[in-house]
């Protein structure tokens, strides 16, 4: 047994083997270990092997789904190895062959997935063309055959997809050069070169869509997603040991028709996780409310990549409009529930592991379908039209179903019962002998005493001996010549007759018998199913999209949003915007805010205190652009919005410990992806640059890159700041204009009145701000008397040095304001740090002269002069 168990788990040896023996599965040696430990399950011992014990561990067979759930959560795989051949028959150990492999990219079965939320499996390549680095993707939901690759180039490409997409398990060659890209990722297998071979690739592919070639499929440039594309689809092969009718084509993802985000904006968006990683507070939790679990899924795709094309923009934004005062809503939305995941069920009957509850569910789908199409004839918009088409009733295989099986199936096929009675005729008469054998008994007996006149004749069944007719030794020799001798008792005679032994025969076998019937029932029921498989799939893609755009309408409605406009015009005006999950959030009324960008006012530099709404306002403006390019209503009173191609954001502030990069590190990575990658057309948002480093650094960092944004990228920018010398660039800058958020002072507190307006903020409330966030007193009143201090130096050090070089003061967070009265604190001056003309003339004296060569009278004649520009 043991040499058989070696030889499976040698063509595994990284994963874990569960060896089916009765009614376990055992685990040996290291697999033991770690499992009990993953598993919080005994570790024992059976056997010796080299003069030591063999470590074992066990699970019930029935109870291994939820074990190997667990583990395949944790990020590990799992070998399910069964019996195969007949312990009766067999010499030696039975025969044993792995029946599938379970890996967290590969998982199909209801009990190992979240249901509304995708898993991918994803495959990447690597070529270099033209001395470019180009990174070949495809990626796999088993769960619903959807089947997907695509191209970028370069490592920002690569890390930004790779968050966009969130893979559970990732393929990739032993020889990929970007591993410390990706080192962090869960569930990363890594294969042999060979397995990424563009022709075997191409070859893999037009085998399981029947095709000459990819032509049709419009990837046949896309040489390195192919490599990458045939490598994954051979390892989902190997992994359920079958082949995958469900996967009937593959899609490119059109990136160019799409507003690219990256992986930095995923997280300041939080689309649907937030800043500490969990789902709560986020955009799609405040939008999703899908009657079902791929419609849910549908939509978050459609949040994490909005499109750029404005005519299916306009389709979905015409649905959403009728759908949210149609008084229909509310009735398409509970036909949808009693669908449930079509989506997913189908693919379990392609991989022909579906279960009798999922056909269950099946049947319930295609019963309702009949009156949805009824529901959507009655609207006049052409994509519901269009949507309609594409459902396909099923009402044959529909009546099939519902007279096929009962109404609550067992959870699996082994435990017998799923068919109806009536169905089978031949599985009726199997359930009828192996539950009703006592009557049988009893009726025969009746009827053998009538017919022999032994008032003391038996029928009865015996473990050892099967079935009987039992007379007592006195009446023996009465017993009629069909009946043959089974057994002789001390006091009785025992006999079988060729109608009990038909009987008994089809009785023993009747439950076995009676499994078997059924399974072969399922099977063809299957193959009937597999048949309509590409129809089904094709209504299940349109019932999902009708499920997202009836939930953004009922949203729309619900929460009050408005239909924006969406064109080419290079005007952003948004009036009265909202954050849609502030405001879902707070108890207090959400104050909303006016927005109005254009070429000639393309870069707003957004001034305020700390808590005074900035990070929120520019949060909701890009809420408001993406929801917009999903087609979706926006929580506004109104918005017109330019097609944007990109949307940047570099906000917060975090380290990144583990690649060995500090807080300032990824800020200035954050801000150099920004400059290097947007374009005219790019939204971008960035929220305290340069804080991380020294005052000068971070003020001079700041200023260059609104300067560069400004002037040659001149895309729409929200810059928010706390270094006010900034506001000064509006003067300079013909696209650059001042807003700031508003707060004002009662008694010794602050209140933010979260309102925009032009021009730049008159200071930043620190202190006040430190004192609600519950610093101690004593170190506020320490705050104000280091404050004053610090006024003065800035006072000193500019009478003697104004102009003469960048000097920003100290406190370079307040604006200039006249002194009170005696004892409140006067706000520090602000130097002139970037009016160039004043400085003109000093920096041409400074080039005239040169230290190396200067004498000492020179240089003191200079000093003079210095003295007197000064």
């Amino acid at each position: 047994m043991m040499r058989q168990y070696f030889g499976l788990k040698s063509q595994h040896p990284n994963q874990l083997l569960f060896y089916r023996m009765g009614d376990f599965y055992e685990i040996f040696y290291d697999d033991a270990k770690k499992a009990a430990r993953l598993l919080d399950i005994t570790l024992t011992s059976r056997g010796h092997s080299g003069g030591k014990p063999i470590p074992m561990a066990g699970i019930p067979f029935h109870a291994a789904e939820n074990y190997i759930a667990r583990l395949v959560r944790l990020g590990e795989s799992v070998v399910v190895c069964e019996q195969v051949g007949d312990p009766s028959t067999s010499k030696g150990p039975v025969d044993r062959q792995v029946a599938r492999i379970v890996t967290p990219g590969t998982l199909s079965d209801e009990a190992f997935l979240e249901e509304r939320k995708e898993n991918l499996l994803l495959s990447l390549a690597h070529q270099s063309r033209k001395g470019v680095s180009i990174f070949g993707f495809s990626y796999l939901d088993m769960a619903s055959g959807r089947f997907c690759l695509f191209e970028v180039e370069g490592e920002e490409g690569l890390t930004s997809e790779l968050q966009r997409l969130t893979p559970t398990e990732i393929l990739l060659s032993e020889d990929f050069p970007c591993t410390s890209l990706i080192q962090l990722e869960k569930g990363i297998r890594e294969l042999g070169p060979w397995h990424f071979d563009y022709e075997s690739s191409y070859r893999q592919l037009i085998q399981q869509f029947n095709t000459k070639d990819l032509s049709g499929f419009g990837c046949e440039e896309l040489t390195a997603a192919i490599a990458s594309a045939g490598a994954l689809l051979q390892y989902a092969k190997d992994t359920q040991r079958s082949e995958l009718p469900h996967i009937r084509t593959i899609t490119v993802d059109q990136r160019d028709n799409c507003v690219l985000i990256d992986g930095a904006t995923r997280r300041n968006l939080e689309i649907d996780i937030n800043l500490t990683g969990s789902t709560s507070n986020t955009l799609t939790s405040v939008l999703d409310r899908c009657a079902t679990p791929m419609g849910s899924r549908l939509l978050k795709r459609w949040l994490h990549q909005p499109i750029r094309d404005i005519v299916e923009i306009n389709h979905r934004q015409d649905v959403i409009e009728h759908l949210k005062t149609s008084p229909l809503m509310e009735t398409l939305k509970q036909v949808l529930k009693d669908i449930g995941d079509l989506e997913r069920v189908l693919s379990r009957i392609g991989l022909r592991s579906a279960r009798p509850r999922d056909l269950v569910r099946l049947g319930t789908a295609l019963n309702a379908l009949p009156s949805l199409k009824k529901h959507l004839s009655t609207f006049e918009t052409s994509r519901l039209q269009e949507i309609n088409d594409r459902i396909e009733e099923q009402n044959d295989m529909a009546a099939e179903l519902e007279l096929a099986l009962v109404d609550n199936p067992p959870a699996v096929i082994r435990d017998g019962g799923i068919f109806d009675k009536g169905y089978d005729s031949e599985l009726d008469e199997l359930i009828a002998l192996s539950s009703n054998a006592t009557d049988f008994l009893a009726e025969m007996e009746r009827a053998e005493k009538e017919k022999t006149g032994i008032n003391s004749l038996k029928v009865g069944f015996n473990r050892v001996h099967g079935y009987y007719i039992e007379i007592s030794r006195l009446h023996s020799d009465q017993a009629p010549v069909e009946y043959i001798r089974r057994q002789t008792l001390k006091n009785a005679e025992r006999f079988i007759t060729p109608e009990l032994k038909a009987f008994e025969d089809k009785a023993l076998s009747a439950k076995s018998k009676a499994l078997a019937r059924e399974k072969q029932l399922y099977e063809t029921l299957l193959d009937s199913l597999n048949t309509l498989l590409k129809s089904l799939q094709s209504t299940s893609q349109a019932l999902a999209e009708l499920d997202v755009l009836s939930n953004l309408a009922e949203r729309a409605d619900r929460l009050n949003y408005s239909r924006p406009t969406l064109n080419n015009g290079n005007i952003i005006d948004i009036k009265k915007g909202r954050h849609p999950v502030v405001e879902s959030v707070i108890t207090d009324p959400f104050i909303p805010n006016d927005l109005h960008m254009n070429p000639s006012r393309s870069l707003l530099m957004i001034t305020g205190p700390n808590m005074g709404g900035k990070s929120t306002y520019m949060r909701q403006v890009a809420l408001i652009t993406l929801l917009a390019h999903t087609g979706s209503f926006v929580p506004a009173d109104s918005a017109t919005l330019t097609l944007v191609d990109r949307i940047f954001t570099r906000m917060g502030s975090s380290d990144d410990l583990a690649g060995g990069r500090s807080t300032f590190m990824v800020e200035m990575t954050e801000t150099a992806n920004i400059l290097n990658n947007a374009s005219g057309q790019s939204l971008v948002l960035m929220d305290e640059v340069g804080r991380g480093t020294s005052t000068f650094d971070g003020l001079s960092l700041a200023w260059s890159s609104v300067d560069y944004l400004a002037k040659h990228i001149r895309c729409y920018v929200l810059f928010a700041t706390h270094y006010f010398e900034l506001t000064q660039l509006a003067d300079e800058l013909s696209n650059a204009t001042n807003v700031h958020l508003t707060a004002t002072e009662h008694e010794d507190s602050i209140v933010f009145m979260h309102q925009v307006h032009e021009g730049p903020a008159s200071q930043s409330y620190g202190l006040q701000v430190a004192q609600l966030a519950g610093v101690p007193k004593k170190v506020i009143q320490e705050a104000h008397l280091k404050l004053s201090e610090l006024e003065q130096h800035s006072h000193l050090a500019q009478e003697s040095l104004t102009n003469v070089s960048i000097q920003p003061s100290m406190q370079s967070n307040v604006q200039p304001q006249q002194k009170e009265s005696q004892g409140q604190l006067q706000e520090p001056f602000q130097s002139d740090m970037f009016n160039h003309s004043r400085n003109n003339e000093l920096e041409d004296s400074l080039n005239d002269i040169d230290p190396n060569t200067t004498t000492p009278m020179e240089a003191l004649a200079f000093l003079y002069k210095l003295k007197k520009l000064v």
